[in-house]
């Protein structure tokens, strides 16, 4: 019996497909009806895809089963340290280490005492024109989760 593929493995599949068909990543998440950051995250490993969606993206890309297959499995998510010198990920690290602290002391002013979720979650970017250059921006919302004793 075959071992299932990693998902790191499909996903370095799906990313080299992506780019020989010239598709974009919205394009794939229109063609998924699936919300763009959640796909590109599940494409690149870090969340399950139901079978139709799996199955789906496999056609429009050309790929076999083996793919599809690794796409439905639980993951092991998080990222490679080795990823976190990328400058595009360091800087949200970065901006983190910075605003983390305030960004905390506001959602407890606000909300109380609790976190915002990373489970119950979406996440969006927007590209807004700017005289000193386009801006990016990223919208994380999250539910709010209150400590319950």
């Amino acid at each position: 019996m075959t071992p299932i593929m990693a998902k790191s493995e499909a996903a370095e599949l799906i990313v080299a497909a992506r780019i020989r068909k010239k598709l974009t990543w919205a394009e794939i998440a229109s063609e998924l009806d699936a919300p763009l950051v959640w796909c590109v995250a599940a494409l690149l490993g870090q969340h399950p895809m139901p079978a139709t969606q799996a199955e789906q993206v496999c056609a429009l890309l050309d790929l076999d089963e083996s793919v599809a297959e690794s796409l439905q499995r639980q993951p092991a998510r998080g990222i490679d340290p080795a990823l976190m010198s990328d400058p595009t990920i360091y800087r949200f690290h970065e901006a983190l280490s910075v605003y983390g602290p305030a960004i905390k002391e506001l959602i407890h002013e606000e909300f109380g005492d609790g976190i915002m979720s990373a489970i119950n979650f979406n996440v969006d970017i927007a590209r807004r024109e700017h005289p000193d250059g386009d801006r990016v921006v990223v919208t994380l919302d999250g539910k709010f989760l209150d400590y319950r004793w």
